[in-house]
């Protein structure tokens, strides 16, 4: 019952205070007795409480009104809501079923290995991650680089991505940096290589880890050596000895074995690479070609005399370096560790070794070329791509990796981690690729990146290749040809800010 009906009944009753205090002919009223609780068992008060006598004596009421009573009631109704609001929270957030965690699904776009290769290293991660599902996707190496950027500018990019190790400039805004939390500075570089560091470290922040590296090396046919007598060279003056004593020419001057695959750009597989390696051991910065002009006529000068003059060991017209080396017509071959598949896919009796490159004045150097993985700064679920970072950063995923990658080929893709180096001296034909990581550098001078036309490495190898061939077949001096070189290579580097 609401106050103003009991207000109402105690009017009609007499009984109300106030009423009496405004009607002067009213007789006082007796005071006011509690009512008496409900019986147990009953839901409806007791009667009334009979009136009590008049009181003769009524003291006059203090200035202002009759004083009411406080309202205890209010505050005891007050004071079991906030108790029941408390229980009811403490079951809602104790008792009652919790809400799932959010699942997520990332996208990892890759290149060269199969699903089939990549799903045992997914698993691990999920099974130590339940909440989040990699979803890994091959992609077809033709316009990668242009079809990847454009998707992540897009935002329905990839969370997870691998891109060529020169690839930096060309991904600087789209790639995310890699908390302390991935892996820190002091454990990066404890784990991997100068070169990496030197590749995947900018302005303080690691923005990539590879799984796996590669270097160029030497390729001997063994048979072919041997019935020359001669040894796989360690210097450019055993080199230069070797390919003249190893070529083979008819009575026309046909080259019929080439003593080295060197010289020309077009038939040359990896001829960027092999001019870049010489650059490097000649002083000059393969990425921004900055050195003395001197050096750079004296490298290429090397390179291209292997394809001019009557003492040649090589030629444009010779069938490409890899088929040449693989079918027995070329005696020594530069290339990279996955140049031992085609090989052996062309010719599984070619009885060959690899070494590291020769040197020049006791200068061990090479050239890095591997693929990494790195976040996506438009990525959605940021957190957990950086975990999955986190996860490919460890040794043991390195590991699983090479083992995964072994089962579908010979052997696995060569560690890109220095702890695990040691693990592959027993491998006499992949060692070496491994051996020479200590020592070396990268070049925009990069082949088989699949880059795209205006591509830093498309763009590069475009004005190298110019450059060669005007030497080679248009006899323009070696001078001139490496100042339109220089040329170009200052409009790269300016359209991709490097410095």
């Amino acid at each position: 019952m609401d106050d103003k009906s009991l207000s109402q009944r105690r009017q009609a009753s007499g009984t109300d205070p106030v009423f009496q205090a405004n009607d002067a002919s009213a007789p006082p009223a007796a005071p006011a007795q509690p009512e008496r609780p409900p019986i147990a068992g009953f839901s409806t008060p007791l009667q009334k409480p009979r009136p009590q006598p008049i009181v003769e004596t009524v003291p006059p009421p203090p200035v202002g009104g009759p004083v009411r009573e406080k309202g205890s009631g209010a505050l005891k109704r007050l004071l079991i809501g906030v108790v029941a609001i408390i229980f009811i929270t403490f079951l809602v957030i104790f008792f009652l079923p919790k809400g799932q965690p959010q699942k997520v699904t990332l996208v990892w776009w890759g290149l060269w290995e199969d699903g089939r290769v990549m799903q045992p290293l997914i698993a691990d991660f999920e099974k130590d991650n339940p909440t989040i599902t990699v979803e890994y996707s091959k992609q077809d190496p033709k316009q990668y680089r242009e079809r990847l950027l454009t998707r992540i500018q897009n935002g329905n990019g990839p969370d997870i991505f691998r891109f060529h190790n020169t690839w930096y400039p060309m991904f600087s805004e789209a790639l995310l940096p890699l908390s302390s939390d991935v892996i820190t500075q002091d454990e990066f570089k404890k784990s991997f290589y100068p070169v990496m560091q030197s590749d995947l470290i900018h302005n303080g922040a690691i923005y990539g880890i590879p799984l796996g590296a590669d270097s160029l090396s030497l390729f001997v046919n063994t048979e072919v050596l041997n019935a020359a007598g001669v040894k796989p060279p360690t210097t450019w003056d055993e080199f230069v000895k070797a390919a003249k004593t190893l070529t083979v020419k008819d009575e026309n001057g046909i080259i019929k074995t080439a003593g080295a695959a060197f010289g020309t750009y077009g038939n040359v597989t990896h001829a960027p690479d092999i001019i870049a390696l010489l650059l490097a051991q000649q002083g000059v910065a393969a990425k921004t070609m900055t050195a003395s002009s001197q050096d750079q006529i004296d490298a290429i000068d090397f390179y291209t005399s292997f394809a001019t003059g009557t003492q040649n060991t090589w030629d444009s017209k010779l069938d490409p370096s890899l088929t040449s080396f693989a079918q027995g017509k070329a005696a020594m071959y530069f290339g990279y560790s996955w140049d031992i598949f085609a090989i052996q896919k062309l010719n599984k009796d070619l009885a060959f070794k690899t070494y590291p490159v020769p040197s020049l004045y006791n200068r061990n150097m090479t050239i890095a070329s591997y693929w990494v993985e790195g976040a996506s700064t438009k990525s959605t679920h940021q957190k957990e791509a950086l975990l999955f970072m986190h996860f490919l950063s460890k040794k043991e995923t390195a590991q699983k990796f090479y083992t995964e990658t072994a089962k579908t080929r010979s052997f696995g893709e060569p560690y890109a981690r220095v702890d695990l180096a040691d693990t592959l001296k027993s491998n006499a034909i992949v060692y070496p690729f491994i051996s020479q990581l200590k020592n070396a550098t990268s070049s925009f001078f990069a082949s088989d990146t699949a880059d795209g036309e205006g591509g830093i490495n498309s763009m590069s190898n475009s004005y190298l290749g110019t450059a060669v061939d005007s030497i080679v077949n248009d006899g323009s001096s070696v001078g001139s040809a490496v100042d339109i070189l220089d040329q170009g290579m200052q409009q790269v580097m300016t359209k991709y800010a490097v410095q």
